[in-house]
């Protein structure tokens, strides 16, 4: 399982790509099409056109890490947007690899305090 570290940012590329793609294909998208920096540390989400794959990119270290899931019977519910990327939380990327919308409408209030006196 992919737990993203505190404070790493996501970005998802919010068309298809050729899932043919590997790393260097994917780091060279993530720096034309995208406008952001491979090298970053930060994570990179592709899907192809049928939603039934994704691939995360992503530097850590001294290389840069491909991860990949591959759905057999369903789809992921990939986000529509007029924007090429999207930045989403590490919560809603673990939405999204579990099956889920972005934006979860039932969820409990935030609540915020100041003081526990």
């Amino acid at each position: 399982m992919l737990t993203p570290a505190s404070g790493v940012r996501v970005y998802i590329a919010t068309g298809s790509t050729d899932m043919r793609k590997a790393i260097n294909g994917l780091s060279i998208l993530v720096e034309s099409r995208m406008k952001l920096e491979a090298f970053s540390g930060q994570i990179f989400v592709f899907s192809n056109r049928r939603r039934n794959m994704i691939k995360l990119l992503y530097w850590e270290h001294n290389g840069f890490c491909l991860w990949q899931k591959r759905l057999e019977r369903e789809r992921f519910r990939w986000p529509e947007s007029a924007e090429e990327v999207v930045r989403v939380s590490s919560r809603q990327l673990r939405w999204l690899l579990d099956g889920l919308e972005l934006v979860q409408g039932r969820a409990h209030r935030q609540v915020q305090y100041r003081s526990v006196t």
